[in-house]
């Protein structure tokens, strides 16, 4: 019979509840009994002993809280009743780690199907991207998508058209009480089972081509443009891209020259095509026609590109989660957490971002970091968030959303205990700013914000070619040229929307799967979605999110 309770930690003074537990119940667990004067809702906490304003509040190990108001032995804690807060971190505490990696004989001679790049990158995909140096080439950009999409194949099915299309026909003849008992035009089966490959693709080896628009490049700061030429030029950089046409106005901060210039000091081996237009030399119509005709041609020479055999070393593996629950930091994310220590193992990179969802777990990641200069790197950036977060008014301690809290995650430091399971057990690396590229073999911190999209995009610019994405509410988030693999932390939301959610860990939390079993389920998941015999579910909807951190307050 499934568990009701479990506690994470042995040091911890608080139990979750794994399923709904009524108010007067009796749990027994670890030799204790427990009397619950309230209702405890599914993944959500009750204390093991009294607890007195300013008493601390214990999780994974770690300090998440003290309380606010006295909180009797079995009593749920709460907003009302808890208040955020975290250890204080820094060298001085540092202390020495070991790591017992996994064992990983079963994966040692495994191999994904992949697009072998001059860098010795791989990509899990082939995509050519349109990108603009400046917000003015937005209209330009979409054009193309417009004209590309649809000649190529690689347009989105226009399932919801004929529904507009048969409604406006029905108010033109006056027969608004038909239009207002309508039933859904889309059947929701027809819906789950449109093929995103569309067998009329000219270009077989073309995954896709990614038109990206943004906000920036011009009437911001110099430091902002700086950012995003770095980031531009990771996404061009990317193993999962085999070139590039870039649209220029030519008069913004963001100059032709500078992206050229990012794209090799970033990556000295790059080759890919690289195709730059600006409008200010001649007409639109000039622009245009030769950005097209020019990228027509990049298309026909990058379709000749075909997959070809990799080890697993060659994956690097964004670890994300969003719309995060009271579960997501014993299920979805712990697997996770298992799967990048055997693709660590094996060679290959990981990458482990969010800051704002680090908080109350950096020393844990400080110890696990050899290098003293890299984990003065991690204080440094950690520290500079947090402040000018503060400045603004807006602490970390301000991250959990209401959806977040409504489900378990009361205090930022709870959040963060459990987002950083993701992150397994594994030696921390390296440890980057945001835009700067993943060269190191190994578990690596990315400073990015929690935001979904900020954070993917940061990801897929410092070079991730699959991110996995954990999520206990659900969140459709993708991204524009790497898959985004969404992991559901329970059954009930995989079968809630399967439409958002490609793999599930809810077998753990019903106890049919043990967090290793689940780990090696998604790697193999993984493998098939690396090598082109899987699409994610952002994929097939189209879900290309792109949204540029500007370094503002974000969390």
């Amino acid at each position: 019979m499934p568990a009701r309770v479990l506690k994470v930690h042995p040091a911890d003074n608080v139990i979750v509840a794994l399923r709904n537990l009524a108010a007067g119940e009796q749990i027994e667990f670890d030799n204790a009994v427990y009397d619950l004067p309230y209702a405890v809702g599914a993944k959500h906490k009750f204390v093991t002993e009294d607890r007195q304003p300013g008493d601390p509040i214990t999780m994974y190990g770690v300090l998440v809280g003290k309380a606010s108001q006295p909180i009797r032995r079995g009593e749920p804690i709460t907003t009302f009743n808890l208040k955020h807060d975290a250890d204080r971190y820094g060298l001085d505490k540092k202390q020495p780690y070991a790591w017992q990696p996994p064992d990983v004989s079963v994966w040692q001679d495994r191999t994904f199907m992949g697009y072998h790049r001059a860098d010795g990158s791989v990509g899990t995909r082939n995509y050519w991207v349109v990108i603009p140096l400046v917000f003015c080439e937005n209209r330009n950009v979409l054009i193309l998508k417009d004209a590309f999409e649809r000649e190529l194949g690689y347009a989105q099915p226009e399932m919801y058209r004929a529904q507009v299309h048969e409604m406006l026909s029905l108010y033109k003849a006056g027969e608004m009480d038909i239009v207002k008992k309508m039933q859904p035009f889309v059947d929701e089966s027809q819906n789950q089972t449109l093929n995103h490959h569309q067998a009329n693709r000219p270009f077989k080896n073309i995954d896709g081509i990614k038109f990206l628009t943004h906000e920036m490049g011009c009437g911001g700061t110099r430091q902002d443009s700086g950012y995003l030429c770095s980031l531009l030029a990771g996404f061009i950089n990317n193993p999962n891209v085999a070139g590039a046409t870039v649209l220029s106005l030519g008069c913004q901060h963001l100059q032709v020259d500078m992206i050229s210039a990012e794209i090799k000091r970033q990556n000295p081996k790059s080759n890919k095509p690289l195709l730059l237009f600006e409008q200010q030399a001649g007409t639109e119509y000039a622009l245009m026609a030769q950005a097209i005709k020019e990228t027509f041609l990049g298309l026909v020479e990058v379709n000749k590109l075909e997959r070809q055999p990799a080890h697993l070393s060659a994956l690097t593996i964004g670890l994300k989660c969003g719309g995060s629950d009271g579960f997501s930091g014993i299920s979805a994310n712990p697997a996770l957490g298992q799967l990048s220590d055997i693709i660590v193992t094996l060679g290959g990179k990981t990458v482990l971002a969010e800051f704002p969802e680090l908080n109350g777990v950096e020393q844990e990641l400080i110890n696990r970091t050899d290098d003293t200069a890299k984990a003065q790197k991690f204080i440094t950036l950690m520290g500079d968030y947090s402040a000018q977060a503060e400045a603004a008014g807006s602490g970390f301690d301000m991250n959990p959303s209401p959806g977040n809290i409504k489900d378990g995650l009361i205090t930022d430091a709870i959040k963060s205990a459990g987002a950083a399971k993701k992150g397994g057990t594994s030696p921390v690396v390296d440890v980057l700013d945001y835009a700067e590229p993943v060269t190191a073999s190994g578990l690596n911190l990315l400073c990015t914000p929690g935001n979904d999209v900020e954070a993917t995009t940061g990801m897929a610019g410092s070079g991730t070619n699959v991110i996995v994405f954990t999520t206990g509410l659900g969140t459709p988030t993708g991204n524009p040229v790497c898959p985004v693999v969404k992991v559901s932390t329970n059954t009930i939301l995989k079968n809630r929307m399967p439409d958002v959610i490609d793999f599930d860990s809810g077998p753990i939390i019903d106890g049919e799967q043990s967090i290793e079993q689940n780990a090696h389920d998604m790697l193999e998941y993984i493998i098939r979605l690396a090598s082109g015999n899987e699409i994610t579910q952002a994929e097939r909807l189209g879900q290309d999110d792109f949204i540029p951190w500007k370094r503002g307050v974000s969390l």
